[in-house]
């Protein structure tokens, strides 16, 4: 039996990676709720918080997002009021995203969600940081070319 242990699903780091990730963005919704975000639009925001400004293809390199999702999301967040899109005047096929007024006012209600979320879940900033710092390191070796500065924030 122990033959099989390495394909056991207990024993799937992907699996224990996955499981966490979905019930994390689960416990986000209530407080996204409040936002009137999904965690898609928010991980966007959060993106715009820290880049004002910013292509649609840098954009989704900084998210690990296709354009085809891209697209829509940013889309739905022009018509909620919290973004622009326009044509990059020096290269007409470049689109710019650029925050809104309403799009700011909103990081400030945004601020205190990730303090909430890990304290409603038990878990302490500290320890929420040493996991993020963990996969940031593990992310580079299995995608080294793509997301080191994106995970080296030390804010959460």
């Amino acid at each position: 039996m122990q033959r099989d242990a390495a394909i056991s699903l207990d024993n799937q780091l992907c699996f224990a990676v996955y499981a966490l990730s979905r019930e994390i963005t689960k416990r986000y919704q209530p407080y996204l709720k409040e936002l009137g975000l999904t965690y898609t639009q928010y991980i966007t925001m959060l993106a715009l918080w820290e880049d004002d400004r910013v292509a649609v293809k840098q954009l989704g390199a900084r998210l690990l997002l296709d354009s085809g999702t891209l697209t829509p999301l940013l889309k739905k967040l022009e018509t909620m009021g919290h973004l622009t899109r326009s044509r990059d005047p020096s290269d007409e096929r470049s689109v710019i995203i650029a925050l809104t007024d309403q799009g700011k006012k909103l990081k400030e209600q945004a601020r205190d969600v990730p303090g909430r979320m890990f304290c409603q879940a038990g878990v302490t900033l500290e320890e929420a940081d040493a996991l993020r710092k963990h996969i940031a390191s593990m992310m580079t070796k299995v995608q080294p070319n793509g997301i080191e500065e994106e995970l080296k924030n030390d804010d959460l």
